[in-house]
């Protein structure tokens, strides 16, 4: 007998009294449905950024090193098709945490914050008494972006480098320790635990150690099982009342359809990702074969323990874990990256039984039950479906959306450091993008520039170094003159190795093209103050300034440049501007210190170099010249 089948025999009328723990509320029964399922006392929420459901061994990947993942399929649940709403984090992350689609979360791109009127399955359950953390492991996830709300504990923070700019992800390791401090701490009676793991996600690995991305990719996915094991073991004797759930985001490209990385196509390749349950309410080995999505969880976890019933775009999941099939529906996923960051046109895609239809200028129709990897266009064929699906995906979201509040020019730059391009709100142009004036109809198909795409998403995601990277970006820049984020990244790559005068064309270029960030700005004020012309790093900062007006380093340079300059009330003013949007900007605090004792006010230039030096790391270089200015105005 399946285990389907066994499940079924227990949900008949009189026996729904047993499935509930007789140590928190009984559930609310779910219209529809024909079993209550037992009640989970905590939930922990494992996801796993940029996973891959067919590297996962208990998808069938053989010689995966995914041993918690494959406990958790074989003790609880597999939900073989699984598929993410976008395939960029903050999108499909807002729908998990929300149980709705992008249009109706307002996220539409990284950078993009979640509407703060939709509310949160975290504010759901701390509504019903349980203790709520997140510990996150990326940028696209930082509390500015939305997904903080209803968590007690937030933990956002992520380490910083010698300079003291923060850095934009952290090990799984370090997150999972947080994670489990905190466990031990707990004493409430219900928890919700949220702990997001960013290993997989590109670069891979250390790219300069031989092995091919995938190799590498693949050792990333151990490390996050391992870690997420070490997280199931923090819950000592909470693990028989928990319900686990670990998913992941989106998948990720190796170059199927032309694509590197994620985040342009919604090709089943990035859509399709991981669905494991365990726990109370599951079956050890149950197997569901039909499509669910992410905004699917919301629901299924109020509904497995017993919390107020969820507003959702979804369906609760808990007749499925009961045998039963779930109710045919169409299911959604965008992306609008494309949009946002080149100026093309969105994809939007609906998914209906073996149907699955790609909104486009040129419109993509499959049969996936005949051509599961997408690659036999079938729209002209049958324009009947073709159109039905179009205005199915017409009623989820119109093509071109309004415009979307802009990220910061901080947050901008910090997602590009992550392999994201221009972030969200604008086109590589610095307004809506290329063609933004044009109707969604006459804006270009991303599959028509896929190739440029492609290659840049091999520089953003770290695979290629040194001289190597320079010739990519050179060959991008020969097919697309005036790509502004190629000629940044040549202009930093450039300056990296020491070469200004290569290196300030590029600059230049990403200026004129108005890239909404202070990098190109900063990176040209580097370039001319090497060259001793204070005059024109005194404009490039200014420009940087105009860029991104509050952006600290910007402010910090125009305040260390107006010392040497002899403006000493000028620069001093700035570097306190500087640290109070950033106190851990530490050479401007070296700066302030100096410029402070040059007018006299050795009590203030001693109070500054104190606290620095108590913020400097123990084995910073910078120790030994910060002991020296210490003793000086002692």
């Amino acid at each position: 007998m399946s285990p389907r089948a066994r499940v079924l025999l227990l949900c008949v009328a009189g026996l729904t009294a047993a499935c509930a723990s007789p140590a928190v509320p009984a559930p609310d029964t779910t219209p529809g449905t024909t079993c209550a399922a037992p009640i989970a006392q905590h939930v922990v929420l494992i996801t796993i950024d940029t996973l891959r459901a067919d590297h996962v061994g208990a998808y069938g990947a053989a010689g995966a090193r995914t041993s918690t993942l494959d406990a958790l399929a074989r003790d609880g649940a597999r939900f073989e098709r699984a598929w993410a709403t976008a395939p960029i984090t903050l999108p499909s992350h807002a729908s998990l945490l929300t149980g709705r689609y992008p249009p109706a979360h307002g996220s539409r791109h990284n950078g993009i914050a979640v509407d703060a009127a939709v509310p949160t399955l975290a504010s759901r359950f701390r509504a019903a008494g349980f203790a709520t953390a997140a510990f996150v492991s990326a940028f696209p996830l930082d509390r500015r972006f939305g997904l903080a709300a209803g968590f007690d504990v937030y933990d956002d923070e992520l380490p910083r480098g010698a300079d003291g700019r923060p850095l934009n992800e952290r090990s799984g390791a370090d997150t999972v320790t947080r994670a489990v401090s905190w466990l031990q701490t707990q004493s409430a009676p219900r928890l919700f635990l949220w702990v997001h793991l960013f290993d997989p996600h590109a670069p891979y690995g250390t790219p300069d150690s031989g092995g091919t991305a995938i190799a590498r990719y693949d050792d990333d996915v151990s490390a996050a099982d391992r870690e997420a094991g070490r997280l199931l073991a923090g819950l000592g004797d909470r693990a028989s009342r928990t319900l686990v759930v670990a998913t992941a985001d989106h998948g990720e490209a190796f170059g199927e359809h032309g694509e590197i990385g994620h985040s342009i196509f919604v090709y089943d390749t990035t859509l399709r990702v991981p669905l494991l349950m365990r726990g109370p309410g599951v079956t050890a080995g149950t197997w569901v074969p039909d499509d669910v999505s992410l905004v699917d969880l919301a629901p299924t976890l109020a509904a497995l323990t017993g919390v107020a019933e969820v507003d959702s775009d979804g369906q609760s999941l808990v007749p499925a874990l009961a045998g039963q099939a779930l109710t045919p529906r169409a299911l959604y996923a965008e992306s609008f990256a494309p949009h946002f960051d080149f100026g093309w046109a969105s994809l939007r895609a609906v998914r209906e039984g073996s149907a699955k239809y790609i909104a486009a200028p040129r419109p993509e129709l499959f049969d996936l039950a005949r051509d599961p990897g997408e690659a036999s266009n079938q729209a002209a064929l049958d324009g009947r479906t073709a159109a039905r699906l179009d205005a199915r995906a017409a009623a989820f979201s119109v093509a071109t959306p309004a415009a979307a509040p802009r990220a910061s020019a901080e947050a901008t730059a910090r997602l590009r450091a992550l392999g994201y391009l221009s972030g969200a709100g604008t086109g590589p142009d610095g307004g809506a993008g290329r063609g933004s004036a044009a109707s969604p109809d006459q804006r270009i198909d991303p599959k028509d520039k896929i190739q440029i795409a492609s290659r840049i998403a091999t520089v953003t995601s770290g695979e290629l170094q040194g001289e190597a990277r320079i010739v990519a970006l050179q060959g991008i820049l020969r097919d697309d003159p005036r790509n502004p984020q190629a000629h940044l990244r040549l202009g930093f790559a450039e300056l990296e190795r020491g070469r200004c005068r290569a290196a300030e064309p590029h600059l230049r270029a990403a200026l004129q093209a108005g890239v909404p960030s202070a990098d190109a700005g900063l990176g040209l004020a580097d370039c001319r103050g090497r060259a001793g012309d204070l005059a024109g790093a005194a404009a490039a900062l200014a420009a940087a300034r105009a860029a991104e007006p509050g952006n600290p380093v910007v402010a910090a340079n125009l305040g260390i440049l107006a010392v040497q300059q002899g403006r000493l009330p000028d620069g001093i003013a700035l570097m306190r501007e500087a640290l109070e949007r950033d106190p851990q900007l530490l050479e401007a605090r070296f700066s302030l210190a100096r410029a402070l004792a040059l007018t006299g006010d050795r009590a203030g230039a001693l109070a500054e170099a104190e606290r620095l030096f108590g913020q400097l790391p123990l084995d910073a270089p910078q120790r030994a010249e910060v002991t020296r200015l210490l003793a000086a105005l002692r």
